[in-house]
């Protein structure tokens, strides 16, 4: 009887092959899984990497549009209380100053800014990027202070002041990297039936009705959103020369 059972439990085991080709195959089944899994997360990786570049070029945009539509026209004194008096608003086709109710750190809630955007080389001399630096605007002494002199300007006619260069440090905020090209345009009206035209270069005293920043990327990537061309109406044409009841 006992020989029986002992015998009866030998046919029903398994043999050293047998389990060796289940633990094959289960091997095989999870190092397929994990195959999978990794694919999925590569991808996923890849999608949200495109999301957030896409995402940051929708946000730079929003942004310089905002920062430039709410110019602020400024008469302010160079150098000094008793200079003369200048419009605040200087732009050519690599750089442009002006105040602005928009901010980087405080949105429209907080003080206006004196921004200084500018064009320099990329990093290792690939390409260029756009930077911008934030000043606090506590009056037209604040700004007249950027000013070191003023003289005749051949378009106009009129008095075009010098700033100080534009100070690149850590405090300069990178706009946009990685670009081809990026430049400056300003938008006169005229009446008609000129309506328009585009110049390389501001000194007006009032503020150009647009500014079209023109840039592309370094590098296209179909998968993403590239930086475009912006193009920014300014409602605002107060002449900040001029003299107004109240004032």
């Amino acid at each position: 009887m006992s020989g029986r059972l002992k015998a009866g439990r030998r046919e029903a085991g398994v043999t050293l092959i047998e389990l060796l080709i289940a633990v094959t195959l289960v091997s095989l089944l999870i190092t397929g899984m994990l195959f999978a899994i990794r694919v999925g997360l590569t991808a996923l990786d890849r999608s949200s990497t495109r999301l957030l570049t896409s995402r940051r070029v929708l946000s730079v945009q929003r942004i310089l549009e905002r920062e430039i539509a709410d110019a602020i026209p400024v008469a302010a004194p160079c150098g000094s209380p008793g200079g003369p008096k200048f419009s605040f608003f200087d732009g050519d086709s690599r750089s442009l100053r002006m105040v602005s109710s928009y901010s980087l750190q405080e949105a429209s809630r907080g003080y206006p800014r004196i921004l200084e955007f500018q064009v320099i080389p990329g990093e290792h001399s690939e390409g260029v990027r756009l930077i911008v630096n934030e000043r606090y605007y506590s009056g037209p002494i604040s700004a007249g202070s950027l000013c070191i002199g003023v003289s005749a300007d051949p378009v106009t006619g009129g008095s075009s002041p010098h700033f100080v260069p534009v100070a690149i440090g850590p405090a300069s905020f990178v706009l946009a990297d990685h670009l081809a090209f990026c430049r400056f345009v300003y938008r006169e009206t005229l009446p008609p039936p000129a309506l328009e035209r585009w110049w390389p270069s501001w000194t007006r005293p009032l503020l150009p009705s647009a500014v079209r920043i023109e840039m592309a990327p370094l590098r296209v990537d179909p998968g993403s959103v590239p930086l475009m061309t912006v193009t920014v109406p300014i409602h605002v044409n107060r002449d900040p020369m001029g003299n107004y009841v109240g004032e």
